[in-house]
């Protein structure tokens, strides 16, 4: 009898053992879960975990940014746009780096959410939920730019094509205005694709929350969501059809906003290269952030059963290959420049490299095309602080290239007596980093009010946490068998 209690614990142990490296690399999920264990796991961050110091310290630092944010805002439409460090030839200026910046950003929540779900990528479970999130709030922080650059950003519906008396209509032949279509249309469409997916989740929230303000808000949000089989094929059909929707606009919401500077004559913008070349450099930005936000949530809420070494070394090749696209794109931007043969296009050039603004052109290059080669190196990817690291470089790169893209184009016109100076003044500045500030306390609020990691999603992938390949072992198996056989 004395051997029974060793034997009857025994299968619990190895639940409890870590996996070994090459197997952890492969996972999706970490084995020795259970439906209820997946389902505690990620709803107990929500509902019964007390909140972490942390967390009230990071939404206390974001809120402040905030406030510096309003009072930048407030200023600007007190003062005007004259704040601002805009002068006759840098007609744009932060306003427009960071609209773009903002909008590449977004661009990996729509990817990893609907081409990888039409791909039937499964790793893209655990990361997709706040990835969708981080799309709407960089959407919210990018539109707030071209509203208040307008300069009277009351008068901004008349950019919508509405009926009224005095027939005016916007100028359709803009590209400033095709932008308020593409990002208007995106912003819609992933809100929703967002929304249908957390349907269920809110639904497990309302059933397990033991708060009756809980129970209603949740039950509200879920919409009468009682798990029926009708309720799971609309719901997948409703899911697959808005990828379908959200899908094409990975590639043309930043096409259009790259046509504001290809359809212009402005040396540097000018160019067929800029569509393939911004919607790579939006993937490639976007996935840096995912990685940004993605190490700290697994550290701080153990999270690294669902958030495996498997996703972030995916997300690192990712950012390599659209890494290896942009900085191609470096390169045939200055080869078009010489094959040209035109003069402004060869001063464009070298006045990038080696004019005032060269340190910040260096930069990006080193930012964006030289670091992220570490990537190469499965113990760089495999790095933690290393893999963080490059994700902020990464960001900061493809800010500067903006900048570049911008400032540089426009400083030196056609026209030398019109040249000047640009350099964000203390306002610009403010503004954008306030929009930072109100970017992560979105997260925060996210995260704290809402399942990061979809439940539902995640339940599905659990028969497959015993085994990460079972196709792989199947057909090992099977040679085996045939080998024994002979």
């Amino acid at each position: 009898m004395a051997s029974d209690g060793p034997s009857q614990a025994a299968p619990q142990k190895p639940t409890e053992q870590p996996l070994p490296e090459d197997r952890l690399t492969k996972a999706i999920i970490r084995e020795g879960h259970t439906l209820g264990s997946v389902t505690d796991k990620i709803s107990d961050i929500v509902l019964t975990r007390k909140t972490p110091r942390g967390w009230y310290i990071g939404l206390g630092l974001s809120f402040c940014l905030v406030m510096l944010m309003l009072y930048s805002i407030g200023n600007l439409l007190v003062r005007g746009t004259g704040i601002w460090g805009l002068n006759a030839p840098v007609g744009w200026g932060f306003a427009i780096i960071n609209f773009v910046w903002w909008v590449g950003i977004g661009h990996a929540g729509t990817l990893i959410s609907a081409i990888l779900l039409l791909l039937n990528q499964s790793w893209r479970t655990s990361i997709n939920r706040f990835a969708e999130a981080m799309t709407l709030f960089a959407v919210a922080c990018a539109g707030l730019f071209p509203l208040l650059h307008v300069g009277r950003p009351w008068l901004a519906y008349w950019l919508f094509p509405y009926p009224n008396t005095m027939a005016l209509w916007p100028q359709f032949r803009s590209p400033l205005l095709w932008d308020v279509f593409a990002v208007s249309t995106y912003a819609t469409v992933s809100l929703l694709f967002w929304y249908v997916g957390l349907i269920p989740d809110l639904a497990t929230l309302r059933d397990s929350s033991r708060s009756r303000t809980k129970k209603v808000v949740y039950g509200i949000l879920a919409m009468g969501w009682r798990n029926a089989a009708r309720h799971w094929e609309r719901y997948e059909t409703a899911y697959l059809l808005l990828a379908g929707l959200a899908a094409p606009l990975v590639v043309s919401v930043h096409t259009v906003v790259s046509f504001d500077f290809a359809v212009a004559v402005i040396p540097g913008w000018h160019a067929t290269i800029m569509p393939p070349y911004f919607v790579a450099g939006a993937v490639f930005s976007g996935f840096a952030m995912v990685v940004t936000l993605a190490i700290p949530l697994r550290k701080f809420y153990g999270l690294q059963d669902f958030i495996t070494m498997r996703h972030l070394q995916n997300m690192a090749k990712v950012m390599l290959a659209t890494g290896m696209i942009v900085s191609y794109g470096y390169l045939m931007e200055i080869f078009t420049a010489w094959y040209s043969g035109s003069e402004y296009e060869l001063h464009m050039i070298a006045n990038r490299m080696g004019g005032e603004y060269s340190v910040a052109f260096w930069s990006l290059i080193t930012c964006n095309a030289l670091v992220p080669q570490l990537l190469w190196s499965e113990r760089v990817r495999t790095s933690l602080p290393l893999l963080f690291i490059i994700a902020i470089v990464i960001n900061i790169g493809m800010w500067l290239e903006r900048f570049i893209i911008v400032v540089t184009s426009l400083h030196n016109d056609y026209l030398p007596s019109s040249w000047d100076s640009y350099a964000g003044t203390f306002w610009d500045w403010s503004l954008y980093i306030g929009t930072i500030g109100f970017f992560l306390s979105l997260v925060f609020l996210f995260i704290r009010f809402l399942p990061m990691i979809s439940i539902s999603e995640m339940r599905m992938l659990v028969p497959a946490a015993e085994d990460p390949e079972p196709e792989q072992r199947l057909t090992e198996d099977s040679e085996s068998s045939q080998g024994g056989g002979e």
